[in-house]
């Protein structure tokens, strides 16, 4: 209970921590590394912007992304799972098989690609599905085809019920905990997906605060003001781990 309130406050304060800035986060206020004191709790990064500020403005739109692109990953990767495990068709077959060959692309080189012809966001959203709904598929396809002979399913259909019917109010139903689970974990993949994007350049253009970019742009200043650096560090981290810790939450549940 005391880590679902936690895990929930984070995500709240993420999402709507602009609100509780309290300075305009692209504001210079200070000399550029000036160590944390007061009015300044973290100091100020490379160019005397508030780090407090920049940390509590700059996870919205990369949690908002993420959840848009595990969302999509999730959602492909079940309805295809579905389908494969309760369909015998050859093309269910190449579905499962394509799913696999997708699996060993390297996620990364998948995310470097799109970006080419895609902007930041629909690339992090891309990539996630490209990576992410392979395995989805897979695993839902298995859970899916070992429930098709569950009693519980054969009962239905002796009772003259559709397929169609039995798999989304019998089987789907069934496979929540695991759908929970498979949303946090595409959930922590895109945000380190667009973590990364961002730190490579592709993410808000300047001077827009963002957690990744803050990394890099903070780095030629670690000695001066570690804050700089930690702070976005441990928000993503914090993030992650919510994300993660909602995830299992979920699946315990159901």
């Amino acid at each position: 209970m005391l880590a679902t309130v936690a895990a929930t406050a984070v995500l709240a304060i993420v999402l709507g921590g602009e609100a509780l800035a309290g300075r305009d986060p692209i504001r210079t206020v200070a000399a550029p590394w000036a160590a944390p004191g007061p009015g300044l709790p973290l100091g100020a990064d490379a160019l005397g912007r508030d780090i407090l500020a920049r940390v509590l403005a700059g996870g919205r739109d990369l949690a908002l992304v993420s959840l848009a692109a595990a969302g999509s990953a999730c959602a492909l990767g079940v309805a295809g799972g579905l389908w494969a495990g309760w369909s015998r068709s050859r093309a269910a077959r190449a579905a499962v098989a394509l799913s696999d060959l997708l699996l060993v692309l390297p996620l990364l080189l998948v995310a470097m690609l799109a970006v080419v012809v895609l902007p930041g966001p629909p690339a992090v959203i891309a990539g996630t599905v490209l990576g992410g709904a392979p395995l989805t598929l897979r695993v839902v396809a298995d859970a899916t085809a070992q429930a098709r002979h569950a009693g519980y399913v054969e009962a239905a259909l002796s009772r003259g019920e559709r397929g169609l019917s039995v798999l989304f109010r019998e089987v789907l139903p069934a496979h929540a905990g695991l759908i929970g689970a498979d949303l946090g974990q595409r959930m922590v993949l895109a945000v380190q997906l667009t973590a990364a994007l961002n730190v490579l350049g592709f993410g808000p253009p300047p001077p827009a605060p963002d957690w990744a970019a803050m990394l890099r742009e903070n780095l030629p200043g670690a000695g001066l003001n570690p804050a700089a650096l930690l702070a976005p560090a441990a928000a993503l981290a914090l993030l992650a781990g919510a994300v993660a810790g909602l995830s299992h939450v979920l699946a315990g549940r159901s």
